[in-house]
């Protein structure tokens, strides 16, 4: 049975499952109807994080265009480019046990493509979540639905998975910010040009 987590919570990932080593986060969103005649294209991102709360190099930055990180230990599955249908519209492998020392936290984002030139936010966007399988098995261990907390928002840190005295543990965030994709990069530490 999945932990079910709220905003602000955390939780124990490999203490509560000793030996878990492979994960999968899966990231999916609906999108409500509009009539801005535009498709929505919701796109994850992942930022692998130093001590500091920074990437130390453009290759932490893992998303449809940089698929690996952190020496192969992190890798994007690919953009999916509607939200159609069920399940997980994007995922990401992760496994725990090669991640670079100097990486502390691995924050998981999901930004609307061309949000500006669309007209478009995450008001227009409901079901959001985030959710850790482990690989192997299938098993859902943690679940984190984000609410309908967003209105003018283009991007969202939805959560991070974080070193605590030799173990993982996933933090429920939810932190909502206007300027997408480059707002969030500027914030993890990449120059945007």
């Amino acid at each position: 049975m999945a932990v079910s987590l709220s905003k602000g919570q955390k939780v124990d990932l490999t203490k509560t499952n000793p030996g878990l080593t492979k994960v999968v986060v899966g990231l999916g969103w609906d999108t409500n109807k509009y009539d801005g005649g535009n498709d929505f294209d919701l796109d994850s991102s992942v930022f692998l994080l130093g001590e500091n709360g920074k990437v130390t190099t453009e290759t932490d930055f893992v998303f449809y265009n940089n698929p690996q990180g952190g020496n192969g230990s992190v890798v994007h599955t690919g953009d999916n480019r509607t939200g159609a249908g069920d399940g997980d519209d994007e995922q990401v492998n992760i496994n725990l046990s090669t991640v670079p020392a100097h990486i502390q936290r691995i924050a998981f984002t999901i930004t609307i493509h061309d949000a500006a030139s669309r007209n478009q936010n995450f008001g227009q966007v409901s079901n959001s979540y985030a959710r850790i399988f482990n690989e192997e098995t299938g098993e859902e261990l943690i679940r984190y639905d984000l609410g309908e907390d967003f209105s003018i928002e283009t991007a969202i840190v939805v959560g991070e998975l974080y070193r605590h005295n030799g173990e993982w543990k996933f933090s429920a965030i939810g932190s909502g910010y206007q300027g997408g994709l480059a707002a969030l990069a500027t914030d993890f530490g990449l120059q945007v040009g």
